[in-house]
């Protein structure tokens, strides 16, 4: 089995990969535009920022398990891994303290404009009469938009700042809210114009994308802190730039529209240019404990999908199938015993859309739960608990 990882990676965890028994191919700087030809016939594909488009899975014979190390999967075409029956894996909750340490820290930047002290010092200039005007975080009201772990680490630091929290999720209740020792919102309508800093950590999906558009910037009251650690897709940044501007909305983003795939290079934004909006370089996982947390989850990973065959964070399992019967074949464990079952139900144009074979102790006999499209009829049943000396007992129920 052969691993590519496209992506820095702590050395200590690419020796951890080799000592499983498998070769590595270590390339830490391969662009996107690169991977199609170096993934060669490499099993295992591990990437960090690296983009894997469809023409690397297209090209890709052998490869079956793509790992991002880290949380969002949105640089990975998983349309493409699905039609080619790849696994795609990540690592979630392993860089959520670093994420909420930063997301804090621009807070407190903003309020205390730590940023614009430092310049003014680096050039030479004291002013302290404009820098004591800070208002102070203490009493004010956060709104955390996506209540996942990265948005509880950012709530659980709120209550030592003495700060009110208001939480909206898709998932989260007025119960779980009240759980938590935060207020609930509705909706993200009914959440911005309530808080003086607002927070957001949401996953990239098709329902996240420009969630917070210009209607929602439009409701945020004037001088709000607007925090971004989660993706630039979320945000319509030209809304947020004219708030800037006209309303004196204050940004701490660590995520920008066109960002450069490489680690250095020329970046132009008029965004960032603004003078309330304090930047990062999408740093918000890169601690060097979030990244050893998360290449040893990907080790992990690896471990399992090599050992037991088991992809442990598989993001691209159907959630639903169209599987309407639960076929229960408890089987004495010996060869063609399945294969039988599984001709029969070939024989009868019946689709199998999940199966799993376990094994009782001592190996004698096991059990088989097949999911299935249609329902067999009586005929195939009695066809197939007819061969006593393989089967012990079927049975079919509603899936």
């Amino acid at each position: 089995m052969k691993v590519l990882i496209a992506d820095a990676f702590p050395d200590y965890y690419v020796q951890k990969i080799r000592e499983l028994g498998v070769l590595v191919d270590y390339r830490p700087k391969l662009k996107s535009e690169e991977l199609a030809s170096a993934i060669d016939d490499s099993h295992i594909l591990v990437v960090r920022s690296t983009e894997v488009r469809p023409n690397c899975i297209s090209s890709a014979s052998n490869l079956s398990l793509i790992v991002r190390a880290g949380a969002g999967v949105n640089t990975i075409d998983i349309k493409s891994a699905n039609t080619r029956g790849i696994y795609v894996a990540n690592c979630p909750g392993k860089n959520s303290i670093a994420v909420a340490e930063l997301a804090w820290g621009l807070i407190l930047s903003l309020d205390r404009r730590i940023a614009d002290n430092v310049i003014e010092l680096r050039n030479g200039k004291w002013n302290k009469g404009e820098y004591s005007k800070a208002d102070g975080v203490y009493g004010k009201t956060l709104g955390v938009i996506g209540v996942g772990q990265i948005g509880l680490e950012v709530i659980a630091r709120a209550k030592a700042f003495g700060v009110r929290v208001i939480g909206w999720s898709k998932s989260l209740t007025r119960e779980k809210a009240a759980a938590l020792g935060i207020d609930h919102a509705g909706t993200v309508q009914d959440l911005v114009p309530q808080c003086e800093i607002i927070s957001v950590h949401v996953a990239l999906k098709p329902e996240t994308r420009q969630l917070i558009n210009r209607d929602i910037v439009d409701l945020m009251k004037a001088g709000t802190f607007f925090i971004n650690t989660s993706r630039a897709e979320v945000v319509d940044e030209s809304a947020l730039a004219d708030a800037v501007e006209a309303r004196k909305i204050r940004v701490g983003t660590d995520v920008f529209t066109g960002e450069p795939e490489e680690k250095s290079g020329e970046f132009r934004s008029a965004f960032a240019s603004l003078p309330n909006v304090y930047g990062t370089h999408h740093i918000g996982a890169s601690t060097e404990q979030a990244q050893n947390a998360v290449a040893e989850e990907t080790v992990a990973i690896i471990r399992e999908y090599k050992e037991r065959g088991s992809v442990r964070n598989w993001v691209n399992r159907s959630k639903k199938t169209a599987a309407k019967w639960q076929l229960v074949v408890r089987h004495y464990d010996k060869p063609g015993v399945l294969a039988d079952v599984l001709g029969d139900l070939k024989s009868s144009a019946i689709n199998v859309e999940e199966m799993e074979n376990v094994i009782f102790d001592s190996g004698l006999t096991a059990c088989a739960t097949i999911k299935l499209v249609d329902k067999p009829g009586d005929d195939l049943l009695a066809i197939m608990r007819s061969r006593s000396d393989e089967v012990i007992q079927i049975t079919l129920n509603p899936a």
